[in-house]
């Protein structure tokens, strides 16, 4: 079996296998996951005796169709016996994957009188005497609530609440990892609208900033506008505005290596839901040339009937030649494709119809809008969300920096200036000593990333200009190993 997606870590499996033990038994089992179309990332003998091998087999595979396809290949082997198959994925997230940790030992009486009773009393009363004392002396300081109601979780859908929690304590890990934010995932039991912001506010004391996450559009707009009206702390949708900010980051150094300018290029965007919308706003106001926003209900145009709110701004500011056709025929010409939506919806034919050194951004996950692979036929530059790709639009080179700035500052909201300065210290990261075609991003773990975003944010709530990104790569891993080490 050759499977047409590419093996990735997020099917990885571990096969047990008792093998006999012959010279060639190994080279046998790793013959056959390759023919399978599958990786082979790990192969440790668990045990032996005179006649057997005991190992554990580690692939990559392309989905659980392609794992089950790997291990019915093995087990038909002879002299092979599988004994058990793990999901890493599945192991990965056993018991969820985050934890709270003090931060105080409390390790006799003193420090125990000091963190609860009698200390903490002093503490108590100040802050009732001086609510603002909360932002300095509890969690709120570092704190963001990851609030979810489940009805747009990934590429999912309307999942519900439960279903959505995996992804919100990634997102809190995520948190954590790139920002030194604490973050906690809150999901709600229900998807109406009052109540969820009736909800927000109610906790919002515990919080120095509100991070919405995977809420459908339109409700999503509405939830985070009353949000930001009722709250003293930021309000921010990163579905909407980490999207948007990565791809104005993106686009900036996608232009500078193809030699055009943002206000000169005609921009397609097939997707006008939360990331869609926010992309093109952020895009007009950065002084994008064109925009044509498409959706399932086709291209957004004036004069088009049963469009929502959101989508009738976007096809009163948008499409300036009321363009009304397909999506294959609003790229004709084009400059840059943009795609939040679904797989497959275009060819790399397609693609060959766009403007000489074109760009596309095909951003749907797991599967973008266009083959990668074609769209580089015909595209001077091509972006995606995936990790096995050039080019990883991810949403984590933004919201950590973000939050970051702003708790650091005592901000009370998020603005589109923050957005813009956030894009522009995200794309300056790279360098342009350091640009070409795939190299437009800087990755998700160059150390650089976090601390340029949230100086930049800083600079902005304090109304100064925003420092110059250091140019120096940082040293890889590989870069810091002694020699000889592999």
């Amino acid at each position: 079996m050759v499977t047409t997606r590419l093996p990735s870590a997020g099917f990885s499996i571990t096969i047990r296998i008792a093998v006999t033990a012959d010279a060639s038994s190994i080279g046998r089992l790793t013959t056959c996951v390759g023919e399978a179309g599958a990786i082979v990332t790990a192969l440790d003998v668990v045990d032996s005796d005179p006649t057997r091998v005991l190992v554990d087999l580690t692939c990559d595979t392309a989905d659980a169709a392609h794992a089950d396809q790997v291990v019915k290949q093995l087990e038909s082997q002879d002299g092979v016996d599988v004994r058990k198959v793990s999901d890493r994925t599945f192991l990965l997230h056993l018991g969820g994957k985050i934890e709270v940790s003090s931060k105080v030992a409390l390790r006799n009486r003193d420090e125990l009188s000091m963190a609860y009773t009698p200390g903490v009393a002093r503490v108590c009363m100040a802050i009732a005497e001086n609510p603002a004392d909360a932002r300095r002396l509890t969690i709120k300081r570092n704190t963001v609530a990851v609030v979810s109601d489940g009805s747009a979780v990934l590429g999912l859908g309307n999942i519900g609440p439960a279903a959505a929690m995996p992804v919100m304590e990634g997102k809190a890990a995520l948190f954590k990892r790139f920002g030194g934010v604490d973050a906690w995932p809150v999901v709600l039991d229900t998807q109406d609208t009052d109540e969820i912001v009736k909800i927000v506010k109610a906790i919002a004391p515990a919080y120095g900033g509100i991070n919405l996450e995977d809420i459908a559009a339109p409700r999503c707009f509405e939830i985070e506008a009353r949000l930001r009206e009722q709250l003293d702390i930021p309000v921010f949708h990163d579905d909407q505005h980490g999207t948007a900010i990565c791809v104005l980051a993106a686009l900036t150094n996608a232009l500078r290596v193809v030699g055009k300018r943002m206000e000169d290029v005609k921009v397609v965007v097939s997707g006008a839901g939360a990331a869609g919308t926010a992309i093109m706003k952020l895009l007009l106001r950065q002084g994008v040339g064109d925009i044509i926003a498409y959706d399932r209900a086709g291209a957004l145009h004036r004069g088009m009937d049963g469009l929502n709110e959101a989508m009738q701004w976007l096809a009163d500011h948008t499409n300036k030649a009321n363009y009304s056709g397909d999506l294959p025929g609003a790229i004709v010409g084009a400059d840059v494709f943009i795609g939040v939506s679904a797989p497959n919806l275009l060819t790399g034919d397609d693609i060959a119809r766009m403007a000489e050194k074109s760009i596309v951004f095909a951003m749907a996950n797991p599967d973008p809008e266009v083959d990668p692979r074609e769209a580089r036929k015909h595209a001077a530059v091509v972006a995606t969300g995936r990790s096995d790709q050039p080019n990883q639009i991810n949403n984590v080179l933004a919201f950590p920096g973000v939050f970051r700035g702003m708790l650091d500052v005592s901000a009370e909201e998020f603005t589109e200036e923050m957005a813009l300065a956030a894009a522009r210290a995200i794309a300056d990261v790279v360098g342009e000593d350091k640009l070409n075609p795939t190299v437009i991003i800087p990755s998700v773990f160059d150390a650089r990333v976090t601390p340029a975003v949230a100086a930049a944010i800083r600079a902005v709530v304090k109304g100064v200009p925003a420092p110059v990104n250091p140019a120096a790569t940082p040293e890889s891993e590989l870069d810091q190993a002694p020699e000889g080490i592999f």
